[in-house]
């Protein structure tokens, strides 16, 4: 525990980012396999509804209240932008492989990275774009053309990259001025509202079986959320960013366990070029920091969550 609360912001963040990851894939994998029973839109409307109540619970024992914020449009924007992520990417892994759909999704860092710089004026020398790129060669790697990748649903995975970068850099920006417990809340509303007018129409009785599945979808979704906002309140999003690759892992991971989906030779060559490039931004920022706290970018010492 004493090594852990010696570990620098960046070191933290990194470290809530992958256990972030983990959990975000566990979501996707449970949400694969329910959709072959169940519409794409009651899984989401399983994930909303179940973040929205924790997340309502979580903010309110913690202020006493729930719908406090000083940028409502932007927290809107984050909401729908998370929603379009949410929905594109259940459409996508549903109808192409887990892995192959996570791998399509795996632009996602580089796009944050060059949108913190351009946008949020984070840093972004020559060491972090070698990080970056090399995550995505491992990611291009796996991909190749002549696989399953190249369908129509790869847009899908496509659209969620887009969106979820913007949802990430949203997020940072707000790390200025909004409590983490306040965005984690305000995630959910537009998902939630959209999802809940559509699920009637939609809607199949979830058989006994299925309830802990769907349970999970919601648990999982609500941590991994929680978890990549902390991250981004420590850290900046070109830092943490590029530990989204570690999804390309998890996904092959439970490809193979549950559906059978076996990767090739370069497809654990790709995965271990990922998690390369990961650990070697992780030790630029060890080493540049000597493993310290990094005083005045740990947002969350003077926030309510």
């Amino acid at each position: 525990m004493a090594n852990l609360t010696r570990l620098s912001s960046s070191s933290k963040a990194i470290a809530m980012m992958i256990l972030a990851i983990f959990f975000l894939s566990s979501m996707d994998a449970v949400g694969k396999g329910l959709s072959s029973r169940y519409d794409v839109m009651q899984i989401v409307w399983v994930r909303y509804i179940g973040q929205m109540l924790l997340a309502g619970l979580l903010v309110w024992r913690t202020t006493g209240v729930v719908l406090r914020t000083r940028s409502p449009g932007l927290q809107l924007l984050r909401s729908a932008l998370l929603y379009i992520g949410t929905l594109s990417f259940f459409i996508g892994f549903s109808n192409i492989d887990l892995a192959a759909a996570t791998a399509i999704l795996q632009i996602n860092p580089l796009v944050i990275a060059i949108a913190a710089w351009i946008l949020l004026g984070e840093q972004f020398g020559w060491r972090r774009l070698l990080g970056v790129c090399i995550g995505l060669a491992g990611a291009i790697i796996i991909i190749r053309p002549g696989t399953s990748v190249f369908s129509p649903y790869a847009l899908f995975p496509l659209i969620a990259a887009l969106s979820f970068s913007g949802y990430a850099i949203a997020t940072r920006f707000l790390s200025r001025t909004e409590g983490i417990a306040a965005s984690f809340f305000f995630t959910t509303i537009l998902g939630t509202i959209i999802a809940s007018v559509v699920v009637p129409f939609r809607w199949s009785t979830p058989a006994l079986e299925d309830i802990l599945p769907m349970t999970l979808v919601a648990m999982f979704g609500t941590a991994g959320q929680y978890l990549i906002i902390r991250a981004l309140f420590l850290a900046e999003a070109s830092v943490v960013s590029p530990f989204g690759y570690m999804a390309l892992v998890f996904s092959a991971i439970y490809g193979m366990i549950f559906f059978n989906e076996f990767p090739d030779f370069w497809t654990y060559v790709g995965a271990f070029v990922i998690a390369a490039s990961g650990l070697y931004i992780w030790h630029r920022e060890a080493t540049k920091t000597g493993g310290k706290i990094e005083q005045g970018n740990d947002r969350t010492n003077t926030r309510n969550c």
